[in-house]
């Protein structure tokens, strides 16, 4: 993306860019094509967690600044043996970018951690390093939040018709797990292993002291540490294209097994 697209992308967030759009289109329309104004000097801290995402994580990093949202790029290698960390290095001249590196693989929740410990910005949300997911739809996560409508904003993968089918056996155990989640942590969500959770950094602090999972059981101790300061969630729709093991997905059954574990651990036990 060139010096010219990033500037044009970044007026789409101005208040003269939206005072136009309301005028032209009306204040019904933009509010559902999430056209808003954000606040002055607001900032989106987005960590990154990477393993062995030499191939994708340099894309991954051009789909985030093609947004054009004032943007933290917070990249996590998690002990990558495959050049990833040789990849990044030279993203860090940037100085909207960091750049950790943890000398060995300590999992996807530990690298979120790390993460969340480095973010400034004014909300904070997880991208994966893959091509999964879409970071232009930030713009509807963020809505809600700007707005004041919601505290915690969760993106679904399921249930809408702007998605890539998943494999049966992974929705059905994703559903399962959400199911679970929802009962024991009192909330009604439909995806509570999305990557895409934004919240404000001022609501992840008091908790970031007690984070403990290392894998991908933060996807629940997160929701629940969340759900217990009384928050308000909302979930809006997401794309999502679903990878394949051969082209190096890395959640397995034994991570299945992880989350039952973790709704025990942190929805009925409350650790």
């Amino acid at each position: 993306m060139d010096e010219c697209e990033s500037e044009s992308n970044q007026r789409l967030w101005s208040h003269q860019y939206v005072a136009q759009m309301r005028q032209l289109l009306g204040t019904d329309v933009c509010r559902k094509l999430a056209i808003f104004e954000l606040p002055e000097d607001f900032l989106l801290s987005v960590v990154v967690p990477v393993f062995n995402e030499s191939g994708t994580v340099a894309g991954v990093v051009q789909r985030l600044r093609a947004t054009g949202l004032p943007m933290q790029i917070i990249l996590v290698d998690d002990g990558s043996k495959d050049g990833t960390f040789e990849a990044i290095s030279g993203m860090g001249d940037d100085p909207h970018v960091i750049i950790a590196r943890h000398d060995q693989n300590r999992g996807k929740g530990a690298a979120i951690r790390t993460g969340f410990e480095k973010a400034t910005g004014d909300v904070v949300v997880i991208q994966d390093a893959d091509r999964e997911y879409d970071p232009s739809d930030f713009r509807y996560l963020l809505q809600p939040l700007i707005a004041g409508e919601a505290d915690v904003a969760y993106g679904t993968r399921y249930g809408h018709y702007d998605r890539q089918l998943s494999p049966w056996w992974h929705q059905s155990m994703n559903g399962l797990i959400t199911l679970l989640a929802s009962i024991a942590i009192g909330i009604r969500l439909s995806d509570v292993e999305t990557c895409y959770k934004m919240v404000p950094r001022k609501h992840l602090e008091p908790i970031l002291p007690k984070l403990q999972e290392s894998r991908f059981g933060i996807e629940i101790e997160l929701t629940a540490r969340l759900a217990r300061q009384g928050l308000r969630f909302t979930e809006r729709p997401i794309r999502y294209q679903h990878r394949w093991y051969d082209e190096g997905k890395k959640i397995g059954w034994k991570d299945g097994v992880g989350a039952l574990w973790c709704i025990l651990k942190y929805g009925v036990f409350r650790f």
